[in-house]
């Protein structure tokens, strides 16, 4: 069972980026997919959640607007469309999967997520 988080880099500010979460050994189709976010010196913070099956999907007010969480569950993968980047939003983007089906906004908790990728760079710099 994998995570496995790719698509990130250099970019200049009011760029954009896509990453992508792919899995393998299990079927995204049966699992919640959340983004979450690490800069140097800070905590992991929630970016987002897409549900399974009605593929609801929810942000955080920092990147609300600009980002967008999407799945393709054919292809096993999930995307985070990042657009209008800006300096604070350089971090290590890590995906996560969750099984659970949740009302009470538990996707934005680290421990609500049993599998972790290993996590992708995103830089903001001119």
């Amino acid at each position: 069972v994998q995570l496995q988080a790719s698509g990130g880099g250099w970019v200049q500010p009011g760029g954009a980026l896509r990453l992508s979460c792919a899995a393998s050994g299990f079927s995204l189709n049966d699992y919640a997919i959340g983004w979450f976010r690490q800069a140097p010196g800070k905590e992991r913070e929630w970016i987002s959640c897409i549900t399974q099956s009605d593929s609801n999907t929810y942000y955080a007010d920092s990147v609300k607007g600009r980002f967008t969480i999407s799945r393709e569950d054919a292809k096993n993968t999930a995307y985070l469309h990042m657009g209008s980047l800006k300096p604070e939003d350089a971090a290590v983007y890590y995906c996560a999967a969750s099984p659970r089906r949740d009302s009470d906004r538990n996707w934005r908790r680290q421990w609500w997520y049993d599998y972790w990728g290993q996590g992708t760079q995103v830089t903001v710099s001119s």
